[in-house]
Order: C-alpha cells, then sequence, then structure tokens
C-alpha cells in the first residue's frame, strides 16, 4: 500500500545535525549575537564593569611549602572592589541597570568579582567559554545572565561594546590576551567610547610588563601610557571608577532617544 505522504523532517532550525556543520557557522555566530542581546534588554542591562584576572587565584591559594600565595589577596580585594561597584551603582536612579560587574565566568579572579556583586544583593553577568580545563561556570552568576560562548571573538565582543570600565587583576596568557585586547581599541579609537581601564596591583604589572620601555623605544607614545591608570587598593580603585563613570557616563544623553537610552548601550565603532 502506498503511504499518503513522506516522513517529515525537521526544520533546519531545529536539526541539531545540521547545526553542528561547518554550513551552520554562521547561524552558530549569529546566536552568540542575539541570544546574549535578548538577554540584555529583557535584564535591562544598560552597561557594564569588566574585570579580568587569572583563574588561578583563589582566597586560600597557598605555595608548594604550604604558606600563602603572594597573590592571594586578589581574590578577596576583587570581591570586595565589586560589592563596593554594586551598592554605588544599584543606588543610581536609574530605570535600567548601569554598570553591572560582568567576568568571564569562570573561577578565581572572576569568581571572586561575581561573588563581590552578589554579596551587595546585585546581579552579576558571567560570559563563560568552554575550555578543556579550568572554564566552569562559578556559583555566585546571575542564572539570567550567565552564557556560554563558543567563540571566543564572540565573547570578546560583548566585553568590548558593553563596558564602560575595565579592572585587571593579575593574571597570566588569558587576562594578557584581554587586557591587550581593549588597550588597542583604545588606542586606535576604534571604539567612540571612553573606556577607563584600571591595572590593578602596579608592582606586579609593572615587573611583568615594562610599558615605560615600550613608550622609550618609540613602540607606543608617551600618551599611550595615559591609557590606562594604576590603582594598589580597593578604596583608590573605587575612587576611580566612581568619579570617571560619573564623568564619562552620567550625564544627560540628549542626543539619544529614549528607546535607544533603554536598551543595551552598545558602543559604536568609527567608520
Amino acid at each position: 500500500m502506498t503511504p499518503e505522504h513522506g516522513p517529515r523532517h525537521p526544520l533546519a532550525y531545529k536539526n541539531e545535525k545540521f547545526l553542528a556543520t561547518s554550513e551552520a557557522r554562521s547561524v552558530r555566530i549569529l546566536s552568540e549575537y542575539t541570544y546574549p542581546l535578548s538577554q540584555f534588554r529583557r535584564e535591562k542591562i544598560h552597561d557594564t564593569i569588566v574585570f579580568f584576572g587569572s583563574a588561578r587565584i583563589q582566597d586560600d591559594s597557598k605555595l608548594p611549602d604550604g604558606s600563602p600565595h603572594p597573590l592571594a589577596r586578589y581574590y578577596d580585594e576583587a570581591r570586595e572592589l565589586a560589592r563596593l561597584m554594586t551598592v554605588w551603582s544599584d543606588g543610581l536612579a536609574n530605570t535600567t541597570r548601569r554598570f553591572v560587574v560582568t567576568t568571564g565566568g569562570g573561577p578565581g579572579i572572576m569568581e571572586a568579582a561575581n561573588r563581590g556583586a552578589a554579596d551587595a544583593g546585585g546581579k552579576t553577568m558571567g560570559l563563560n567559554i568552554a575550555l578543556p580545563f579550568e572554564q566552569y561556570p562559578n556559583p555566585y552568576l546571575t542564572p539570567e545572565l550567565s552564557f556560554e560562548f563558543n567563540y571566543f571573538f564572540m565573547r570578546k565582543f560583548w566585553f568590548a561594546y558593553m563596558a564602560k570600565a575595565l579592572v585587571v587583576f593579575p593574571g597570566g596568557f588569558g587576562t594578557f590576551d584581554e587586557l591587550f585586547e581593549l588597550v588597542t581599541l583604545a588606542q586606535t579609537r576604534k571604539l567612540e567610547k571612553q573606556l577607563i581601564i584600571i591595572l590593578y596591583g602596579s608592582s606586579f604589572w609593572n615587573e611583568v610588563i615594562n610599558f615605560e620601555a615600550l613608550s622609550r623605544h618609540g613602540l607606543i607614545s608617551p600618551a599611550d601610557l595615559k591609557l590606562f591608570q594604576f590603582a594598589d587598593d580597593t578604596e583608590t580603585a573605587f575612587n576611580l571608577l566612581r568619579d570617571g563613570l560619573t564623568e564619562l557616563c552620567l550625564k544627560p544623553e540628549k542626543d539619544l532617544p529614549d528607546e535607544e537610552r533603554l536598551t543595551p548601550s552598545i558602543a559604536r565603532s568609527r567608520s
């Protein structure tokens, strides 16, 4: 007996086998743009403060001999700074969420910053990425703002385009990569906005990177050394962030329509 019709195949956007192919890569990339954007609008996230730093620095980190690790203090200080910023930002009179503490979503300094924001009762975001080691979402993320990325460049897009400030604690290759990408965007003025960049722990940063030598050899200009500031304690970092964000971001945006002010503040790039 001849059947009345053939089998119904799944719709293309529901076909998981197809979505995993190289032909569907563009769809996967687009999803890592549109899904976070929809969540930001739903949660009324206007902009962020990004915390970078090592996944390996824990509050109880020890040296091989069992003594406290000299970098372990940065966990507590990242936690406290994030708490202070969240208390301040949540106290602003605004219909959207301003300066939401955002991290890579993993352990270490990332966990500390998310934890501090959670201590203050605020929402806090994690842009996680699947790696063979280290990178699992920490337990302090706001569930609606916990994202998993496959593509590094899409994750970096959201770091750069929502951030009004960047606080960089000691870290390794990943932290360097994230720092220099954003410093380069600021240096080349590829972004129209002015980004506040704070390197936390001047002794560490001046030991591992000789910024003055880069300028002395003519590889960067002396003015490039003003793209970032140093802080060695939470009070100094908080004051730099609060004063800078107030000056740069809290003046009335009379040139923007109401609708744009209520959606995520995605930075415009220069053409």
